[in-house]
């Protein structure tokens, strides 16, 4: 795919970050991978097409990664992956205009969709 679009993938434990990294190679996106929220920050940049990232990571989580994009007017879209029930992770993410939240373990074809939904609406937004 030329010109594939850039994802960053933002995951702590090695097992799923290589599982989301192996689903989103296979349909030739470009991966960018980061074990941790405050080295995702670091490679961010206005490459970076989309940032799917771990809820609960250390030192910087999921939300704190999304607050600080936002914060420095990054619109960004962000995917959450989470395994975490919690019902006001939802009202979370709908406040810092998260674009999805998926469960672990995450569904390849839910994942793949997930994208590509997310990049349409880009690049309608953005022509």
């Amino acid at each position: 795919m030329p010109d594939a679009p850039k994802i960053l993938i933002v995951e702590d434990n090695n097992f799923v970050r290589m599982q989301l990294v192996k689903f989103l190679n296979e349909e030739g996106y470009d991966i960018v991978e980061s074990t941790d929220g405050k080295d995702a920050l670091e490679k961010m940049n206005d490459e970076i097409a989309i940032a799917i990232v771990d809820v609960r990571m250390e030192p910087i989580d999921g939300f704190e990664f999304v607050r600080t994009l936002r914060g420095k007017d990054i619109e960004t879209p962000v995917m959450l992956v989470t395994g975490d029930q919690n019902p006001d992770l939802l009202s979370e993410a709908n406040k810092w205009n998260v674009s999805a939240v998926l469960m672990k373990p995450v569904e390849r074809d839910r994942l793949v969709k997930t994208v590509s939904r997310t990049l349409q609406a880009l690049s309608r937004g953005s022509s």
